[in-house]
């Protein structure tokens, strides 16, 4: 009975309320037959009272008892780990043996779940080799430290672990660490969801809001009534329709008493820093619907191929990243504290870090633009798939290009933002100095942008020019990388003093056609087919000269004369071209020589009293010499002629260019010309004070401010 008794405890023979395991297999020899039908047969246990069950079980009960004093109970496995473990878990991937630190050998037999392993592949025969004792033992160990680790990492999946552990859990599962950040970071952006405004609902909204604000300062008719301070103004004006919400709205901010202890000046600063981070998250909201309603849309992207998804999207994934990282930092900020202590340290921290996205993006956009055109006549199906899109009620009437062209927008409104943020810190102060460097960093990337744009359409317009032009005499190289165009067009040239009957018999101008590059002139005569140009003239555009003629009645009207102090024969040559209208005549001379109009000054030289206007529609420039505005836009007027042109130049950048009149309206009111100019001196003042400190930030890995420190990590 005893060893009835101790037989049933050693071999799995226990009573079912305490029974735990599942019973190792019974050892015995191997046959041909048994290897062949093994997947159908089940053998015929041996018996208990054999002279070799008897021995095998005498020895195994006296190892046992020689190790009890000394050895420490094992841990009975878990019995979901037995489920890891299945046949076909088990035909997937077999455990390292590196992991375990035990030497690896085919055809040995581990137990586990009532069959065994043999070379990594499950067998429901339980072979063994008889008399094998120590090997049989060391398999057990073996198999109990594979269930003892499957089952630590199956409760690790249910208690919280360190974040080295998620990730490399992460990585054997499949999933990369950083699509973990990115949905553990959607589960933290709270502003997205109290913002219900598009971004382009909310930037041609403030831009607006610009505008009505400046009319009613200037005593013109607006949509409100009566006369408010700039700064209460302003802020009632952003509670329009889709506008963002202010500051000073916040439920936080009411209970808190800030309101009745900070200064209006703190406020409106406060206001402005709290729409850099709510129109943040109204851009991230567009972003969204992007890459949901477009991007990952079966419906779009079944009518496209690959690469014509990559000429669409570039590289909008990684501008999606950077806009979450941004505004989680962001967001982190205002959870510290409800009164703002800074954000232009976070905004220089991501311009130096992560910002170089959107240069690849807005220097691709030529392109993107080139083949949607493309896309929409050659794609019937793409046509229909992306009306419907457009028509759904989600998208608020938007078109795709709208979208498409948000992270350009984005990098620029930014920069203004910022830009207002410093025109209302402390000077010399902490919050000066980071607004300082972050506007540096922003208006560099912006500057790479337009450079990065102007560079690819610059060399694809002189490919096409080099192949129009026919040389007859002296040819010039037109294609190079410090050369662009600048003006193109038709003129009249005035075939000299004639008489009367020649006049009668020949014409008094006959058309020319210029090229004006940034260094060069090209003076040529259109073919018949339209198609190709003959060069007659060339000169260097620093030996041009010109002399505006009064108008002496329709035949002399739009007059100037051109002088080439040293053309392509070395000789000086002089031409007396008509143009079209008087706007086009200024044009012509501005262009062709820029640095004798000394009327054209610089913003730092301007008066007071210097006339301004505002862009009140956006205006995206047709010719080379013209200036794309977009609304809310101040600028410097510096020409105007009587048939609706003006040349101006933009005072938060400085670029200079013609655009039509009734894009703008004049700024009536001294007070505000003069605000606006002393803003853009101090502006450029700081910077020039602080060419110092953007040298050194060039190093690309810059000190970040001590206040900031980033709430999200690169897995």
């Amino acid at each position: 009975m005893a060893m009835t008794a101790l037989f049933r405890l050693k071999w799995g023979h226990k009573p079912q309320e305490v029974q735990t395991k599942t019973p190792p297999p019974v050892a015995h020899l191997p046959s041909e037959e048994d290897e062949e039908d093994d997947e159908t047969l089940t053998r015929a246990p041996i018996r208990r009272n054999s002279r070799f069950y008897r021995s095998m079980r005498k020895k195994r009960s006296s190892s046992d008892q020689q190790e009890s004093p000394t050895s420490s109970p094992k841990p009975a496995a878990d019995p979901a780990s037995y489920n890891r473990l299945s046949p076909s878990a088990a035909n997937r991937r077999s455990p390292s043996p590196n992991m375990l630190n035990l030497p690896f050998r085919s055809g040995i037999s581990l137990p586990s779940n009532g069959g065994t392993v043999l070379g990594g592949v499950r067998s429901r025969s339980p072979l063994a080799m008889p008399g094998d004792w120590s090997r049989r033992q060391e398999m057990e160990e073996l198999s109990e430290r594979t269930t003892s680790a499957c089952t630590m990492q199956d409760k690790d999946l249910h208690t919280t672990a360190d974040p080295d552990n998620i990730t490399l859990r992460l990585v054997r599962n499949g999933d990369s660490p950083q699509k973990m950040a990115v949905e553990n970071s959607c589960r933290n952006l709270k502003i997205v969801k109290r913002v219900d405004v598009l971004y382009q609902e909310y930037r041609d909204t403030s831009k607006q809001q610009e505008i009505e604000q400046r009319r009613q300062r200037d005593g013109l008719p607006t949509a409100g009534s009566g006369v408010t301070a700039a700064p209460a103004l302003q802020l009632q004006l952003r509670n329009g329709t889709h506008s963002l919400s202010l500051w000073q709205n916040l439920e936080a901010v009411k209970e808190s008493g800030h309101l009745k202890t900070l200064e209006p000046k703190e406020v409106i600063l406060q206001e402005a820093m709290f729409e850099l981070v709510t129109s943040e998250a109204s851009y991230y909201k567009s972003l969204e619907l992007l890459e949901t309603h477009f991007l990952r849309n079966p419906l779009l992207v079944n009518t496209l191929s690959q690469s014509d998804m990559h000429f669409l999207f570039s590289n909008i994934e990684d501008i999606m990243k950077a806009s979450e990282r941004f505004l989680m930092d962001l967001e982190h900020r205002i959870e510290e504290s409800i009164q703002i202590s800074d954000v232009c340290d976070i905004v220089y921290n991501h311009a130096v870090n992560h910002f170089q996205v959107f240069i690849t993006y807005v220097i691709n956009q030529a392109y993107q633009e080139k083949n949607y055109r493309r896309i929409l006549q050659e794609n019937v199906l793409f046509r229909e798939k992306i009306s419907i899109l457009e028509n759904q009620p989600k998208v608020k009437g938007l078109s795709f290009t709208s979208f498409l062209i948000l992270p350009f927008q984005r990098i620029t409104r930014l920069k203004l933002l910022v830009q207002n943020i410093l025109k209302k810190v402390e000077e010399n102060s902490d919050r000066e100095k980071t607004a300082i460097l972050a506007h540096q960093e922003l208006e560099r990337i912006v500057k790479e942008c337009n450079e990065g744009v102007r560079k690819m359409s610059r060399t694809e317009e002189l490919i096409s020019i080099e192949k129009t032009l026919e040389f007859k005499s002296k040819s010039v190289p037109v294609i190079s990388h410090s050369r662009w165009l600048l003006k193109k067009g038709e003129v009249q040239q005035m075939s000299g003093p004639k008489s009367t009957r020649t006049m009668r018999s020949r014409k008094l101008y006959h058309p020319i056609y210029l090229f004006l590059f940034n260094n060069l002139l090209l003076i040529t005569k259109r073919s018949s087919s339209g198609e190709k140009y003959q060069v007659l003239d060339s000169c260097s555009r620093s030996m041009l000269r010109t002399e505006d003629l009064e108008d002496q009645g329709q035949m002399l009207a739009s007059v100037f004369v051109l002088k080439l102090l040293e053309n392509q024969e070395d000789r000086e040559v002089s031409y007396m071209l008509k143009s079209e209208s008087i706007s086009d005549k200024l044009r012509w001379i501005y262009a062709l020589t820029p640095n004798r109009r000394t009327r054209f000054l610089s913003t730092s030289t301007q008066q007071p009293d210097s006339p301004q206007v505002q862009c009140i529609q956006s205006y995206s420039s047709q010719e080379p010499d013209e200036l794309s505005v977009e609304m809310a836009d101040v600028l410097h007027m510096l020409e105007s002629t009587d048939d609706g042109w003006m040349f101006g130049e933009r005072l938060h950048d400085g670029e200079r260019g013609w655009f039509p009149t009734r894009v703008v309206e004049r700024i009536m009111s001294a007070e505000i010309r003069a605000q606006n100019l002393k803003e853009c001196q101090r502006i450029q003042q700081v910077q020039e004070g602080a060419q110092g400190a953007r040298a050194a930030s060039r190093g690309r890995r810059a000190a970040k401010s001590p206040q900031y420190t980033p709430t999200w990590t690169d897995l």
